[in-house]
C-alpha cells in the first residue's frame, strides 16, 4: 500500500467500534480497552482468518506505531482497517475505560 493510513485520534473512536488489540501478551495483561479483541502483531500473518472483514476495524497498540503497521498490512489485504493514533497511552489518558486481567489495576505498559 502507497500513501496515508487510514487514523483516526482516540476522541473520535466510535464508542461501538470493533477494537483490535496487536500489543504482546504481557501488555495486554495489564490492561486493555474492555470490548477489544486481541492479536498479538506477532502473530497476524498466522491468524489473520480470525479478523472480521465487513467493517471498520480499529487497530490499537501502546501509542500508534505497531497498529499504524499492521494497519497498513490490513488494508493491504483487502481489510477496512483504521489506526488509532496515540494507542492505549492516549486512550488512558483521555479516561477511556482500561481493565486488566488477574484482578490486577490496569495500566498501559
Amino acid at each position: 500500500m502507497t500513501g496515508p493510513i487510514p487514523s483516526v485520534r482516540v476522541a473520535d473512536v466510535p464508542a461501538d467500534a470493533p477494537l483490535l488489540d496487536v500489543r504482546e501478551a504481557d501488555e495486554w495483561d495489564a490492561g486493555h480497552a474492555p470490548t477489544a479483541g486481541h492479536l498479538p502483531m506477532s502473530q497476524l500473518t498466522a491468524r489473520i482468518g480470525e479478523i472480521p472483514g465487513h467493517e471498520p476495524l480499529y487497530v490499537i497498540c501502546r501509542s500508534g506505531g505497531r497498529s499504524a503497521r499492521v494497519t497498513q498490512y490490513l488494508v493491504a489485504q483487502g481489510y477496512p482497517a483504521v489506526n488509532v493514533d496515540g494507542g492505549m497511552q492516549d486512550w488512558a489518558a483521555q479516561g477511556r475505560s482500561v481493565v486488566a486481567d488477574g484482578g490486577r489495576t490496569p495500566e498501559v505498559i
